[in-house]
């Protein structure tokens, strides 16, 4: 098992009065060639928009777009004629497909931080489309979010198309224990509190960890909880 920890600090950072975005890897006019992405992963933004602003209609292609929100409201239009409003607790998917317009924005009254996730897709110039679905995160379980992994047909909230990746949430109290899955890639985002994670120590709010090879290692959340956001990424014969 190989793991890189990547501290919240040392990411790219887009400010502006109404921005805070946070990326893990290459975006916009941040560039690094050696932090392009990881496995099926090709974006990875922890942003906070304030309120009564946002992203005006803009175009996307040939991406899975997964948003999760961990606190306020953001609203979505697109040119499909889809709307809805993403909060805790729902997961949000949009498949760009052959080409698609959306816009994002913060009709509350308070900022809304959420994390939006770019995957490539296994099929380029699908139909756009879009979906959400509410979830029980109570459990304190490793929850299937949105994934196109075959094992987690069955159980996952949302679909998304690529079939050798799948994100998984955790919310977990005090002292909880999830075992992470063992897989090809795995990214760990830590997207509120703090966690012990085997093999690699005590990870603050927004430290993100790349493994390789991984085992199926244990997380372990702080006296103060964590919720937790997991990739698993495998190669497309092995999925």
């Amino acid at each position: 098992m190989g793991a890189e920890i990547r501290p919240a600090g040392e990411r790219f950072r887009t400010s502006s009065g109404w921005l805070e975005s946070w990326h893990s890897f290459s975006f916009g006019e941040h560039y690094d060639p050696g932090n392009v992405g990881f496995g099926f992963l090709v974006a990875h933004n922890d942003e906070t928009v304030a309120a009564g602003t946002g992203f005006d209609t803009h175009p996307h292609q040939d991406l899975e777009i997964v948003t999760w929100v961990l606190r306020g409201a953001l609203a979505h239009r697109d040119s499909q004629g889809n709307s809805g409003v993403v909060h805790p607790g729902l997961a949000q998917r949009m498949t760009a497909g052959s080409g698609i317009q959306h816009s994002e924005w913060n009709d509350g009254a308070e900022p809304v931080h959420y994390v939006q996730m770019w995957v490539r897709p296994d099929r380029f110039d699908l139909p756009p489309s879009y979906e959400q679905t509410e979830l029980d995160l109570t459990t304190g379980e490793l929850i299937p979010v949105a994934s196109g992994l075959t094992k987690h047909a069955a159980s996952t909230a949302i679909h998304i198309n690529q079939s050798a990746a799948g994100m998984s949430v955790a919310r977990l109290a005090p002292g909880g224990t999830i075992m992470l899955p063992a897989a090809p890639y795995l990214h760990l985002f830590v997207a509120a509190g703090a966690a012990n994670l085997e093999g690699a120590g005590d990870l603050g709010t927004a430290d993100a960890v790349r493994l390789t090879a991984s085992d199926g290692e244990r997380l372990v959340a702080s006296s103060g909880g964590a919720e937790v956001l997991v990739w698993e990424m495998w190669s497309p014969t092995q999925a």
